[in-house]
């Protein structure tokens, strides 16, 4: 039995182990890939997360609070002052929507979408850092999925 068989069963078996827990596997490495990010989005003036927030917008145009928060699977109170400091810089703007005025609507500003063009650059550019092919990032991003999709069923039973 090799190590990481070795390891595997005792992970199955209810280890307490930190090296053996997937959360902390998964955290790990969610710091180091944000890590990774960072030069790249420090150039843009972003954060991670303002980073993603503008994804959105530039995927979806202009869009509700209430959908951003959905499509970041963030709350309304981790996404409001996201948005107040991207509008600052000058980046969204944020508008009361006519037909439902407890709606607020985002969209970028003609300076967020020039931004996008630079931006273009960020994941070949992470790809290139981490050193990831592009069909391997598309099987992890794939498996990562899955997983998220199977946590979510889990958290939804009573």
């Amino acid at each position: 039995m090799t190590r990481q068989e070795d390891r595997a069963d005792r992970g199955a078996a209810g280890s307490l182990l930190l090296d053996d827990q997937l959360c902390f596997a998964l955290y790990a490495a969610q710091r180091a890939v944000t890590a990774a990010y960072r030069p790249h989005l420090d150039a843009l003036g972003l954060t991670y997360p303002q980073y993603l927030v503008l994804l959105v917008l530039w995927e979806r145009g202009e869009t509700s609070v209430k959908e951003l928060a959905r499509a970041l699977r963030l709350d309304y109170g981790t996404v409001s002052p996201l948005l107040k400091r991207l509008e600052r810089a000058g980046l969204v703007r944020r508008e009361r929507a006519t037909s439902d005025e407890r709606s607020v609507l985002v969209a970028c500003t003609g300076q967020g979408e020039q931004l996008r063009e630079r931006a273009a650059r960020v994941p070949g550019a992470l790809l290139t850092t981490t050193g990831l092919g592009a069909q391997e990032a598309a099987r992890l991003r794939e498996e990562l999925r899955k997983l998220t999709e199977r946590a979510d069923t889990a958290t939804d039973c009573p």
